[in-house]
């Protein structure tokens, strides 16, 4: 589990001065505001679809054009991440947790996230090497989380049988 990183605004803050600051300001909306407070009530990773099941079982009702929209404009405000496995977009928080990893099983698509300054240090020396200027990165390791390789394994063993 990674730790929370100090921020000076809360994220329905941070939302706000990001939709007043735009070129055309907009105002923030009762279906975003319940999307913000609901998107960080937990740390989870989620897709736009399980999203707007999950808020509709909670009693919160948004359009799905609207949630598209405000999740476009999370990622746009550096509220949240986009992550991209293939055909499958999935988001996660960015604002008040530090710049991370994951490894994502591609059998039941559970996402660990790790930290690892040492893989840290080595991609920006990679990229200084280049003249490169890293601002982020963001990198997905796919493969077999333990629990899917273990049932895999004995399923093996009850196939001989």
């Amino acid at each position: 589990m990674l730790h929370a990183v100090q921020v000076s605004l809360t994220p329905e803050q941070k939302f706000q001065e990001y939709l007043s600051t735009r070129p055309r300001a907009q105002r923030f909306t009762g279906q975003q505001k319940d999307m913000v407070r609901f998107i960080f009530s937990s740390h989870e990773h989620f897709d736009a679809d399980s999203l707007l099941e999950e808020m509709r079982k909670a009693g919160i009702v948004v359009s799905r054009a609207t949630a598209y929209r405000t999740l476009t404009k999370l990622v746009d405000a550096g509220l949240l991440r986009r992550l991209v496995t293939g055909s499958k977009t999935t988001f996660e928080h960015d604002y008040g947790y530090p710049n991370h990893d994951h490894l994502r099983c591609s059998a039941c698509g559970k996402m660990i996230e790790f930290e690892n300054p040492e893989l840290e240090s080595k991609l920006k020396e990679v990229a200084s090497l280049h003249g490169f200027q890293m601002d982020s990165h963001s990198l997905i390791v796919q493969g077999t989380c333990a629990e899917c390789k273990k049932a895999k394994n004995s399923r093996r063993k009850l196939d001989l049988i």
